[in-house]
């Protein structure tokens, strides 16, 4: 007889049960923890992702912000107009899980002579900002004193993954 099969012959009382844990550890590894740790890999990366898509996300809102606020004062100068009030109405969407699109409109106040707030109005929706005049309207108070133009404008960015 060998070593080998003499020590299992003998000692077989504790060999077995430890060879029988060791089966039971090993599928303990492949049918729980492995498949867990694996979920567990797929929940970190979900996390990374979602994490990046609301850093876009943000990223976004703030190019729609700093458009209409460099781009609306920039024109009005230009055209030779007073540039008044501007109030920000940042609409969330509705949660829908395939929404892409946040919305955020703009209310602007602008003074001046009748021409220039056409010039402003023409450079407005001939620039390559993409803003949308959604409602005009055009008063004045007082014969002496210039035209007042309200705008309300809005404009489009993108949002992360689910609308978030």
């Amino acid at each position: 007889m060998t070593l080998w099969k003499r020590i299992l012959v003998e000692k077989r009382v504790a060999i077995i049960p430890l060879a029988l844990v060791l089966l039971a550890n090993i599928a303990a590894y492949a049918l729980w923890v492995y498949p867990l740790g694996v979920k567990s890999a797929g929940a970190a990366d979900r996390a990374a992702a979602a994490a990046r898509a609301v850093q876009a996300a943000d990223q976004e809102l703030a190019a729609a912000r700093r458009l209409t606020f460099a781009t609306l004062p920039n024109l009005a100068h230009k055209s030779n107009v007073k540039f008044l009030d501007r109030r920000v109405d940042n609409e969330l969407p509705d949660r829908e899980k395939n929404a892409r699109l946040g919305v955020l409109r703009v209310h602007t106040q602008f003074q001046g002579e009748y021409e220039s707030l056409r010039r402003f109005i023409y450079q407005l929706e001939s620039d390559p900002a993409f803003v949308i005049i959604d409602d005009v309207q055009l008063a004045q108070s007082d014969p002496a004193k210039p035209l007042t133009l309200v705008l309300q404008l809005s404009t489009y960015y993108r949002l992360g993954t689910n609308g978030n």
